[in-house]
């Protein structure tokens, strides 16, 4: 037992738990929480934003590229509304975030007197936005209640948590017990008459297709394994993006997938909402074999012929072993899947002048780096258009999209990993959502290079309204900055490019600098890439 106050017995309780960066802003219920910050500085780095969802943003980026937990601070009421729309992208994307809110007092919990930042009922609005909230009501109770956030975190469904505690309990000194951190928690394993189940589907059938989601991402050498006896193409459309190498001939485009759903005869889908294919693809004459660790999303939108409950590296391990069993050794497709993956690739060549861009960016970012997507016409391109070769190296909003989240959730991701290239595009109107966190990055170093596409309008918007209302002024102008100046102002550097190799040199010039960058690229009206997002039914 340890004397401490409440704000130490978090702060000691989550370096624990190998917590080593914290994201966040100080004010006025939090001062004995960053005092407790400043006690482990040894231990723990501290970025501090310039608002309250760019703060969360970081969090969501460190957690998305790492799959560590990411954690963030913030003040009550108004702080900890400001970050929910990043804990709904977190909450999208299965990202481990832990939000460190502060409370009004004690005495004025529930009172509705009037307290600084007091929220009626802030932890009924927060369990209601996360997987698991609670308050710590003494510094006793706070290495129990952080074991517990932890333990939701890392079983299960990973998706965001939130831990209060009352600025007079942070202050509050008391005998304290801390716990030895759980390193690893046993992974579910799957129903052996499940798997035989999906295993005598998959050995009979003359098509199979996988399509994976965030929940594959770290079971890439099983997924390959099983998509290699089965020769089976393996799809997906953003989180699952690099599970395995787009330079594989297995691995084909989210579009490509379309074209294989309409003959495929079993669908073996792995931690993967499945949405769009379930919705609107057509599913008469084929069966569908589920694999994820949350049993309310196995049967959403339709039941499957086989739904298994477990952990996806599990679950592909014991097909590996049981797939011999009721299959023979299969001819490779490996011409007829390139030729499908060079067919769509000359087709998403017309979409202009986002493609050109992106080969550009592909060619100069490392296979190793990090590319962030953004809510814009370059962004939506690069679902299909921007290969990716490692599993989480491809950061998205997920069905949220949430623009303006870009880019501060790519400077959590190059704090997360500072000796890697790290890229972010952005929309002029989608930059403007969080252009204060250049500030951070500039404080600390944060050498993140951004893309902002300037068109001196919300594109997609604009574009929508047009076609459905014939006016040319609907709210979607905008008056920009000059985004070489705007970066100037604040200390980093500022580039231009108006063509793609001139973006392949400033680029260059960018992941050589020493701190962040920020390259406008001026451009006219793009070519629309939905024609290869929202697919029609391919299949009755």
């Amino acid at each position: 037992m340890t004397r401490m106050t409440g704000a130490q017995a978090i702060v000691r309780s989550v370096v624990n738990h190998g917590v080593d960066t914290i994201f966040g802003l100080p004010g006025g219920q939090l001062y004995y929480l960053y005092d407790a910050f400043y006690r482990q500085r040894d231990q723990l780095r501290i970025i501090t934003s310039r608002h309250e969802q760019g703060a969360a943003y970081m969090a969501l980026g460190y957690a998305q590229s790492t799959g560590r937990v990411g954690v963030y601070d913030v003040v009550p009421g108004p702080g900890v509304l400001n970050t929910t729309t990043a804990l709904c992208t977190a909450w999208a994307c299965n990202a481990p975030v832990l939000c460190l809110t502060g409370q009004v007092p004690t005495v004025g919990i529930g009172s509705g007197a009037g307290y600084l930042h007091e929220l009626p009922d802030q932890l009924g609005i927060m369990r209601r936005l996360t997987k698991w909230a609670e308050r710590i009501e003494q510094p006793a109770d706070a290495p129990a209640l952080v074991a517990e956030a932890f333990r939701q975190l890392q079983t299960g469904r990973p998706r965001p948590v939130e831990l209060e505690m009352a600025p007079d309990i942070m202050e509050l000194e008391q005998e304290v017990q801390l716990l030895d951190a759980v390193r690893q928690y046993p992974a579910a394993e799957p129903d052996p008459d499940a798997v035989t189940a999906a295993a005598q589907l998959l050995g009979a059938a003359k098509r199979p297709l996988i399509m994976v989601g965030g929940g594959a991402r770290d079971a890439g050498e099983e997924l390959l394994a099983v998509a290699d006896m089965l020769q089976a193409p393996v799809v997906s459309h953003r989180q699952g993006k690099g599970v395995v190498s787009d330079r594989h001939y297995l691995s084909q485009t989210y579009p490509a997938g379309h074209r294989l759903w309409r003959d495929a005869d079993v669908v073996l889908a792995v931690g993967t909402r499945l949405k769009y294919p379930l919705m609107y693809w057509g599913t008469k004459g084929l069966n569908i074999i589920r694999v994820d660790i949350d049993p309310e999303e196995v049967a959403r939108v339709q039941a499957p012929a086989v739904g298994l409950v477990a952990d996806a590296r599990c679950t592909l391990a014991a097909l590996i072993d049981e797939l011999p069993k009721h299959m023979a050794t299969r001819a490779s497709r490996q011409d007829e899947l390139e030729t499908l993956k060079g067919g769509m690739a000359a087709e998403y060549e017309r979409i202009q002048p986002q493609l050109s861009y992106l080969q550009v960016m592909r060619e100069e970012l490392p296979d190793d780096g990090y590319f962030v997507d953004e809510v814009t016409q370059t962004g939506f391109a690069s679902w299909f258009g921007f290969p990716s070769y490692l599993p989480r190296h491809f950061i998205s909003s997920g069905y949220q999209g949430t623009l303006g989240y870009g880019y501060a959730t790519a400077l959590g991701v190059k704090v997360a990993h500072p000796d890697k290239p790290v890229l972010q595009i952005s929309g002029d109107g989608g930059f403007m959502y969080n252009v204060q966190e250049v500030a951070t990055a500039v404080a600390e170093g944060i050498k993140l290079v951004t893309v902002i596409f300037r068109d001196n309008r919300f594109g997609n918007v604009h574009r929508d309204l047009r076609d459905r209302f014939g006016d040319d002024n609907l709210g979607a102008e905008l008056r920009n900055p000059d985004f070489v100046a705007l970066a100037e102002s604040f200390g980093a550097l500022g580039l231009r490019a108006t063509t793609p190799e001139e973006l392949r040199g400033a680029l260059r010039k960018g992941f050589a600098a020493d701190g962040p960058v920020l390259i406008e690229v001026p451009v006219d009206e793009m070519t629309s890439p939905w024609e290869f997002i929202m697919l029609p039914a391919a299949r009755s």
